[in-house]
């Protein structure tokens, strides 16, 4: 039924495409099916982990080891994703988290050792799913409407990823975090089925190339995707930390943390659908590059705003504010990613080395925190680490694409 609704969506506004309808809308679900598994769970690991009695240090050394080994794991996956096709990495990708929520359910009885088993196989799930995705829809967009087509998943994804927090932080406070990773897994077991009913859209069996790969194409914005993969960190991983050791006390409030964490990440998601359908249609009326600037900008200032924040209203209020801004940026940012795909010649290579220079970003930030809250604890640590947020991202501002030429 999803996929039917979705069909006719892009039926009556892309007639002129080259992928079929049915290519596009699988990809729909399929993406819409994985983001509702991964945070119905994933928005309270770090959460999960500071209650089982891990340090804020610690868990940041935790997402260093894990953004590093995804950049060190990127191009062998991308490779790998060369030869079995995107769609079958994504099957195996969504086959590999299975286990990894299955061990970290487990993680109070089995033990810290079950954190590295969970490591490698969420970041190679997670790596491989990347770049599968990125190599997929890039290939099947619409070269004329690719910002609305952008725009269009972005409010497929943020529908789900706004109330799939909600429904695992309920699940979490009636029975407990484990049982929400539990049901995250079995969700695992769904999401790459919708892919199937066609074949794969690109060449199987191929092969990374580095001869003639454009350099000067990825330089013009390589510091801009470190900073993304920063950003990514900052505005999931430790804003979720903050606002619950910080502002909602997990200390004392126990599991009711989750429900509230949750509420507070879904509030967003009528906000995300109203900026992605208007930023869509600025970005295919050729204003990207403004829409990008203005974007990074404010989200630089929301940032900065975050270690002043001391009430869950005033969360719910920044995390509005954040998602325009992000969503702002991001929908432009990727659709000249896509562009500078299509103009290097190696889509596949081009964003393997994407997917490891934005983990890389991650792992620094994730490094960062753990080396500082090692220094002055966890309260100072988590404040002081937004304040240097707001000037990484500002380094998005130095990106040049082709399509954004002047």
């Amino acid at each position: 039924m999803i996929q039917k609704a979705l069909h006719a969506i892009l039926l009556r506004r892309h007639f002129w495409r080259h992928a079929t309808f049915s290519e596009v809308s699988e990809l729909y679900v399929s993406r819409m099916l994985r983001m509702a598994a991964l945070y119905i769970a994933n928005s309270f690991i770090s959460i999960y982990l500071f209650q089982l009695g891990y340090s804020i240090a610690f868990i940041g050394f935790f997402w260093a080891v894990f953004f590093l080994f995804k950049a060190v794991v990127a191009l062998p996956l991308a490779r790998l994703v060369a030869w079995v096709g995107p769609k079958h990495a994504i099957l195996i990708s969504n086959l590999l988290y299975i286990p990894a929520m299955m061990t970290f359910a487990f993680l109070g009885t089995l033990g810290p050792w079950a954190l590295l088993l969970t490591l490698v196989l969420q970041g190679t799930s997670a790596a491989m799913y990347s770049i599968a995705y990125s190599i997929d829809f890039s290939k099947v967009k619409s070269a004329e409407h690719a910002g609305k087509e952008i725009a269009y998943m972005n409010i497929f994804e943020k529908i789900t990823t706004g109330l799939s927090p909600l429904l695992g932080g309920i699940m979490a406070f009636f029975w407990g975090p484990e049982v929400v990773m539990l049901i995250a897994a079995g969700i695992f077991t769904l999401a790459a089925a919708p892919l199937f009913r066609t074949g794969e859209q690109v060449r199987v069996n191929q092969k990374l190339t580095f001869r003639g790969f454009p350099w000067k194409l990825l330089r013009g914005h390589a510091v801009a995707q470190f900073a993304y993969g920063f950003d990514v960190f900052a505005s999931g991983t430790v804003w979720s930390l903050y606002t619950a050791v910080i502002i909602l006390n997990i200390a004392t409030n126990g599991n009711s943390v989750y429900a509230t964490s949750g509420a507070l990440l879904s509030v967003v998601f009528l906000v995300a659908i109203l900026a992605s359908y208007t930023y869509g249609k600025i970005i295919d009326r050729r204003r990207g590059k403004e829409l990008m600037r203005a974007g990074v900008i404010a989200n630089a200032v929301t940032h900065a705003v975050r270690p002043f924040v001391v009430s869950p209203v005033t969360v719910a209020g920044l995390n509005a504010a954040n998602e325009l801004a992000t969503t702002g940026y991001t929908l432009p940012y990727t659709r000249a990613v896509f562009d500078n795909a299509d103009l290097s010649g190696a889509r596949t290579t081009y964003l393997g080395v994407l997917e490891a220079i934005a983990n890389f970003g991650a792992g620094v930030g994730a490094l960062f925190l753990a080396t500082v809250a090692l220094t002055i604890g966890d309260e100072f640590s988590l404040r002081s680490f937004f304040f240097v947020t707001a000037a990484v991202v500002l380094l998005v501002l130095t990106a040049r694409f082709p399509l954004y030429k002047s």
